[in-house]
């Protein structure tokens, strides 16, 4: 078998923290490496930065398999180190490695966190491309992990306090009725935070009952008129048995685990979302039970800053947050810029309708 001329193709970035994150503005900055064996006609070659969101699933109906698939650009900029623009120029590159040096600025734009879930994912990624005269383009690409501006300037709403109370008629082999009234302080979480629950609780049935608490994750994918929703229970915690004819007021912190994902509301397409479940165990029973929809907001590194109510834009079933115009660009070394490639924005989240909690 005859040698590769292409011994390797890498794109590689430089980290701009200690986290290796990146957000709206930043410039990612990084090279293009190519070693080849030997004395080489180059087509093109390029760098392309882009983020994107999919979702793909399929579902059976009897006989039927039908595939649900959509997807979302937010962006797309791509930079030519070698173009045939003239079928009459031959790039011949010589036998090495050669490196050639970009920077892309991520753009002012709102956009989500990156994501993998179970059939979709968001990604931002790098890719080089290396095109030769009748053969199969060479390609590699690499990931940057991205982290929503918009959560660095928190939504009053979300400092608000929630309040729901419940109770419920014992019936069958039980008697008496059972009552709960639960207050959180808020709705809006950091990483690593106390999630703080106040509660009364009031049993007046002939049953001990148990209070008991639940902090559970909600990913719901979107395609063609169609939702996949996947949960997860994330934190469990039980409190002291209550005996009949008995009343008790209580608070209870439950940490956030510092490395769990933060909630995405802005994709069209994908939501990652979270729950409070608070539920009285009640033996030959259904158990009544309270939801709370909370917002997981990534730990930051500076104080947060509350927008001013004017401007605040809540979070729910329509994309949040800037409406600067899109700007991006790039400024390789001793190269001409090259322009961007607009793309349009993705169509608001409430075009695929509302859901009750789940």
């Amino acid at each position: 078998m005859m040698p590769s001329t292409v011994k390797s193709l890498k794109v590689t970035y430089n980290p701009v923290n200690e986290e290796n994150t990146f957000t709206s503005g930043d410039c990612v900055s990084g090279e293009v490496t190519l070693e080849l064996a030997k004395e080489c006609s180059i087509d093109a070659l390029s760098v392309k930065f882009k983020g994107k969101a999919h979702v793909l699933w399929s579902e059976r109906y009897g006989e039927t398999t039908v595939v649900y698939h959509a997807k979302d650009k937010y962006f797309s900029i791509k930079h030519f180190f070698i173009q045939d623009k003239d079928l009459k120029d031959n790039h011949v590159v010589s036998a090495g490695c050669h490196v050639y040096p970009f920077s892309f600025q991520i753009p002012f734009q709102n956009m989500p966190s990156s994501f993998k879930g179970s059939v979709g994912k968001i990604v931002y990624l790098l890719e080089a491309k290396m095109s030769r005269s009748m053969r199969i383009p060479t390609k590699e690409s690499t990931k940057i992990n991205f982290v929503s501006k918009e959560v660095q300037t928190i939504d009053p709403e979300l400092m608000k306090p929630q309040h729901e109370s419940k109770d419920k008629k014992m019936k069958f082999l039980n008697s008496g009725m059972v009552a709960m009234d639960v207050k959180l302080e808020k709705s809006g979480f950091f990483q690593g935070e106390g999630l703080k629950v106040m509660a009364c609780i009031q049993n007046n049935s002939s049953r001990t009952i148990k209070p008991k608490f639940c902090v559970y994750r909600k990913h719901s994918f979107f395609a063609k008129g169609n939702r996949k929703v996947c949960t997860k229970d994330l934190l469990k915690e039980v409190g002291e048995p209550m005996p009949p004819s008995s009343k008790e007021n209580f608070t209870r912190v439950i940490p956030i685990p510092s490395d769990v994902e933060p909630s995405i509301l802005n994709c069209s397409i994908i939501k990652a979302e979270y729950r409070l479940r608070v539920y009285l165990n009640i033996k030959y029973a259904s158990d009544p039970e309270i939801k709370f929809s909370i917002v997981i907001l990534p730990a930051p590194e500076v104080p947060a800053v509350l927008a001013p109510p004017p401007a605040a834009s809540g979070f729910g079933s329509e994309p949040f947050g800037r409406t600067d115009p899109a700007a991006w660009g790039i400024v390789p070394p001793a190269q001409p810029p090259a322009a961007s490639v607009p793309l349009d924005s993705p169509p608001p989240y409430g075009a695929y309708g509302m859901y009750p909690l789940l």
